[in-house]
Parts: structure tokens; C-alpha cells; sequence
């Protein structure tokens, strides 16, 4: 099925990352799977994906952009995200509450992703897509967009191919994560459907920008 969890994939076609995300499906015990993660976060700690792979890296500006504010009340800028908002197995995975100033006129949609710049991966690692939200819609509660969250949105695949908000949840060792929130602001629709992936975003966004934010929260696994 497309929209899968990870965990219902047969483990032989999970990466090593995903492998060590699941380990009851692999038959390894807990000690043991956090001593190899630890090895591999600290292993692995020069490489990243690079905040060049971000999304909004990735869209250039439009001529008449304006920025948009967010912000949240469970953490400041640059500053830690609590382990509340962090991935299953490390938090109690809940989003955080959200917050942004009011779109400028003429917006029909706002599209929200949250991307880890600094995964070990060749691209960042996506924990949320968020599209056709309502744009007279200036924020989100704590917890609604999680797959069982009543967010007024259409949520898309995680690198966990899973729906909704998948947490913080780094190689233990490998240092401070930068998790970017990135909002978009359109003056058309994007034409994303539920169950939308990162490699669809740069065309389904291009072009159609009135307005962009970004908020960075921090997170590390020792």
C-alpha cells in the first residue's frame, strides 16, 4: 500500500537508518541496537545532507515575496526542541503548536514542511508535508498533525513513509539536528494529495510563492 507505514515493509528493503528505527522487526535486542546506533551516529557525524537540500534552498524567491513569521510556544528559535515533540521510541511524538503571522492577500493555500538538513543522508531527512491548508488558518495546536490529529490539511509521506508528523529522531551520537519548519504561502493551488512525497514539492511550489517562513528548533540524542 502506498501510504504504509515503514514497519509494514519487509525489513530487507529498509536502508540501515530504517533498519535501526525498527529494531523489534529485526529480532535485535534493545542494548544491542542502541550500542550499533551509537556507533554509527558517531561513525557518521561529519556527514550531512546540507541546509543547501532544504526545501526553501531549493524554491527561489519570487520578485514581490514577503516574509512570513512563525514561531512556537513549546520552544524559541535555534533554541532545544523538548523531547515531548521527539520521535517514537525518544518522545511521545506529538507535533508542537505552530504559529504564523497572516498570509498576504491573495493566498489560496499554505503548504508546511518540517526537514532535517542534517541527516547523514544524501538529502534531508522529511518529518512532515502539510498541504491545502486553509489560509485564513494562522496556526495548529499541539498534536494535530499527527496521522490521528484533526488538522483541516493533507498530510504527506514522511521519510518514514508514514503520514503526518514523525519527530525528531536522530543516530544517537551524531550531534545537534537543525529541524526546520518551513511555511509557503501560495497564490495558486499546488495540487498536492494526500500522500504527497518530497521529490513532488519543487514543482507543485514553483512559481506560485507570495510569502515563505521558516522556524529552526534544535535536538540531539546523546
Amino acid at each position: 500500500m502506498r501510504y504504509a507505514a515503514a514497519s509494514s515493509f519487509p525489513a530487507r528493503h529498509w536502508s540501515p537508518c530504517q533498519q535501526l528505527w525498527f529494531p523489534d522487526r529485526l529480532g535485535v535486542g534493545l542494548a544491542g541496537i542502541s550500542v550499533i546506533a551509537r556507533f554509527l551516529g558517531v561513525l557518521l557525524r561529519g556527514r550531512r545532507a546540507g541546509e543547501a537540500h532544504l526545501l526553501s534552498h531549493e524554491l527561489p524567491p519570487e520578485p514581490d515575496e514577503v516574509p512570513l513569521q512563525i514561531s512556537s510556544t513549546a520552544f524559541t528559535a535555534g533554541s532545544a526542541i523538548p523531547r515531548r515533540y521527539a520521535g517514537e521510541g525518544v518522545g511521545d511524538n506529538v507535533s508542537p503548536p505552530l504559529r504564523w503571522s497572516q498570509p498576504p492577500q491573495g493566498t489560496v493555500e499554505l503548504v508546511l514542511v518540517m526537514e532535517d538538513p542534517d541527516a547523514p543522508l544524501r538529502r534531508p531527512f522529511v518529518h512532515l508535508i502539510a498541504a491545502g491548508i486553509d489560509p485564513f488558518v494562522t496556526g495548529f495546536t499541539e498534536g494535530v498533525l499527527g496521522p490521528e490529529g484533526a488538522a483541516a490539511c493533507l498530510l504527506g509521506l514522511t521519510s518514514f513513509r508514514q503520514l503526518g508528523y514523525s519527530g525528531p529522531r536522530a543516530l544517537p551520537g551524531h550531534g545537534p539536528h537543525r529541524y526546520v519548519f518551513q511555511l509557503f504561502a501560495l497564490g495558486e493551488r499546488s495540487g498536492l494529495a494526500r500522500g504527497a512525497r518530497r521529490n513532488e514539492l519543487v514543482a507543485a511550489l514553483h512559481g506560485k510563492l507570495l510569502a515563505r517562513g521558516t522556524l529552526e528548533g534544535i535536538f540531539e540524542r546523546p
